[in-house]
């Protein structure tokens, strides 16, 4: 259920009280309930805040804020029954002195509210106690009880300014600590939610989008929310910070239909948090948890501690910088590549983007000579030691535990080689370049074939059809759901597909997945593997990952026992759908639907799979802009459920998730839009194919 407002000030600004002094109109505001999560998002200037309002038996008060990450949230004990909250007025901006948040008015159909617990800090602490309960003793807080009002308070642990969440109950009465209803059995509540953290810039929305994006409010929304000049944020309420993938993903999705200034303030960001090395940084941690991790290192202040734990987004940042500087920032790239910047890793270091660029070129191409040179499971890249994680499915499970993702080696690591090869060719990086760089990128070429030529056969899984029916039943039975769609697909053909990762031994965890998106979208895959691995992928579930609910990322089908039980629809990286996947895979499709040299049955499969694709995904529109969900198997078909709303879900989805607004630039094509014109191909020219134009698959084309 989605809701924009747009409301004249005259109506709505509420009054000055002690809460704060209320600001002007504010140019975002909306709303939208997914699952047992009601959220309002409100932006005006300085002020820019998420409200969760937690329905059902576990009710929950939650305010995040972009401003360092920071955030407030109220846990209430378990209610007899499911209770629900409604919006009586919607979120309005204030400032209070040093703090900025919000005040809101709601109410709740529960006979009696007892607070569990309060966590006023960085929304990771917030984040923790949701997920497992706990959070640093330092950072606790007691309530004060004055009247009708309860007031949680406190200052940074540093002494800056703090934050502070403050109820004031005006349906019902507090009686020896518990919020008791009135008359009606209803509890209203006026809710202030502040913080002192520095806040950010907003990208103005002229400044974000071109007329070639989709007219969809909430991914719009959506998007407004988390775009700013300093970074983009991942997702909200969990993710409400710099995270390299999610950047560089949506940045390279979103790129046809974004401005040059959001496409630079995301690049800015990622290479303004590189390594000294090269690395891109994951995820960082600002604001109360960076003062917390660096007085555990014996230091004070709040400089922002950087996480190089990740491997794939390392791969990315060349492939999207090389898409930019030779698509849409053509004209622009000699002068962005020489533009300033100012380190994040290295406080006071400033140096031409073109050399923060070239530094992790270099990585790469030094991280890749291994393989280029002796090609073996034992010199891909691997996850780095004593982890789990290391690309986008970052659950401890969510690789099967394996330590060479095929992702990163089968498709992101030969795209990155390749974008410094053509970089290099094209000129743009020679003021960067010292002589010895110059030796070690005339040699990318000759990497990329190898890689290209040698890594994904590495993944291969090959099962007879007998074996693979076998599984197909075994698995359709035990989450209760049909086997014959999938067993008809199959054919008696064997299953061929890639595999997931690979263990440390270089055996292929069998899993059917949905990382050959990345394969479309980066890189040139031959008409035959096209023609498998697209079928493989497309096939239903549980033979491959298509159903009602959208593609999973995850089908276990094939792996043993103890994999299958780690993988279920409860999973955060299991058999279920995440939007930014299908939109991956989308918009590799209709990159290889670009080529001349595809055989027409393959192409037929092509379009017929783009077809069902954008089925599903036109189904699941209502949570397009959402994380990620999940399924159940009612009346014949699969149907959305929201992930976190059953009580086996490991977490919860965040309700704007930034590469799950990328439906702004991925589009169906014309023949599958409604009252439009069938075009002569799949891909509109308002939406090149970037980054493609220097392989032989798309150099001949007729334009």
């Amino acid at each position: 259920m989605f809701k924009d407002f747009r409301w004249a000030a005259a109506g709505v600004l509420l009054s000055l009280t002690a809460s704060g002094q209320a600001l002007a109109t504010p140019d975002l505001a909306y709303q939208l309930t997914e699952g047992q999560n009601l959220n309002a998002f409100v932006r005006e200037n300085t002020v820019a805040a998420h409200l969760l309002l937690r329905n059902g038996v576990d009710p929950r008060i939650l305010v995040a804020f972009p401003a360092g990450n920071s955030g407030v949230g109220l846990w209430f004990e378990p209610t007899a029954r499911p209770a629900a909250w409604r919006l009586e007025r919607a979120l309005q901006p204030i400032r209070r002195g040093p703090l900025n948040g919000v005040i809101v008015r709601a109410s709740i159909d529960a006979p009696r509210l007892v607070a569990k617990q309060a966590v006023l800090s960085s929304v990771r602490y917030l984040r923790d106690y949701q997920a497992v309960g706990r959070f640093p003793a330092e950072v606790a807080v007691e309530p004060k009880i004055d009247g009708d009002t309860i007031t949680y308070r406190r200052a940074r642990l540093d002494g800056a300014a703090g934050y502070e969440l403050t109820i004031r109950v005006i349906a019902g009465r507090i009686d020896q600590g518990a919020i008791v209803a009135g008359p009606d059995g209803r509890i209203a509540l006026e809710i202030t939610a502040l913080s002192g953290d520095a806040p950010l810039t907003p990208l103005p929305v002229a400044q974000l989008l071109n007329a070639d994006a989709a007219a969809d409010p909430a991914a719009r929304n959506a998007l407004a929310f988390l775009s700013y000049r300093e970074k983009f944020l991942a997702g909200s309420w969990r993710f409400n910070t710099y995270f390299g993938r999610d950047t560089l993903m949506s940045v390279r999705l979103l790129m046809p239909v974004l401005q040059p200034a959001a496409v630079e303030a995301g690049l800015n960001s990622v290479m303004a948090r590189l390594s000294p090395g090269g690395e891109v940084a994951h995820e960082e941690g600002i604001g109360e948890f960076a003062v917390v991790q660096n007085r555990k290192a014996g230091h004070s202040g709040d400089a922002a501690e950087l996480d190089y734990g990740m491997v794939d987004d390392d791969y990315m940042l060349g492939v999207v910088a090389a898409d930019y500087l030779q698509g849409p920032g053509t004209a622009r790239a000699r002068t962005w590549l020489a533009q300033p910047l100012t380190s994040e890793s290295q406080p006071g270091v400033r140096s031409p983007t073109g050399a923060m660029l070239v530094n992790n070129l270099r990585f790469v191409l030094n991280q890749g000579r291994g393989f280029a040179d002796a090609p073996s499971a034992g010199t891909l890249i691997a996850i780095k030691p004593g982890r789990m994680t290391g690309e986008w499915r970052d659950s401890n499970e969510g690789l099967g535990r394996g330590i060479y993702p095929y992702n990163v080696n089968a498709a992101l690591v030969p795209a990155a080689i390749e974008a410094a090869d053509r970089l290099f060719r094209a000129g743009l990086l020679d003021p960067y370049l010292s002589a010895e760089d110059r030796v070690l990128f005339a040699d990318a070429g000759r990497m990329a074939q190898v890689w290209r030529a040698k890594a994904p056969s590495l993944f291969r899984v090959e099962l007879p059809a007998a074996e693979a029916a076998a599984s197909i039943r075994a698995y359709a039975d035990s989450l209760g759901v049909p086997s014959a769609p999938a067993l008809k697909a199959l054919d008696r053909q064997p299953l061929v597909f890639h595999a997931l990762s690979l263990e440390a031994s270089g055996k292929p965890v069998p899993i059917v997945n949905s990382d050959e998106g990345f394969a479309l979208l980066f890189g040139h895959p031959s008409a035959a593997d096209l023609d498998t691995y697209v079928t493989a992928t497309m096939r239903p579930f549980p033979a491959g990952l298509m159903t009602d609910a959208g593609l999973v990322v995850a089908n276990a089908a094939f792996a043993d026992r103890e994999a299958r039980a780690r993988f279920t629809p409860a999973a955060y990286h299991g058999a279920v759908v995440w939007s930014w996947q299908q939109a991956l895979l989308a918009a590799g499709l209709e990159r290889q639907l670009a080529r001349c040299d595809l055989p027409a049955p393959v192409r037929a499969k092509l379009v017929a799979a783009q077809t069902e694709l954008w089925r599903a995904i036109r189904s699941t529109r209502a949570v397009q802009s959402s994380e990620l969900w999940s399924w159940a198997f009612r009346n014949g078909r699969y149907e959305v459920v929201p992930f976190g709303a059953g009580k086996a879900d490991v977490d919860e989805s965040n309700a704007a998730q930034l590469w799950s607004t990328v439906y702004l630039a991925v589009q169906p094509p014309r023949a599958l839009q409604p009252g439009l014109p069938a075009a002569k191909t799949s891909v509109k020219a308002s939406r090149p194919v970037i980054g493609s134009g220097t392989a032989p698959e798309w150099s001949h084309c007729p334009r």
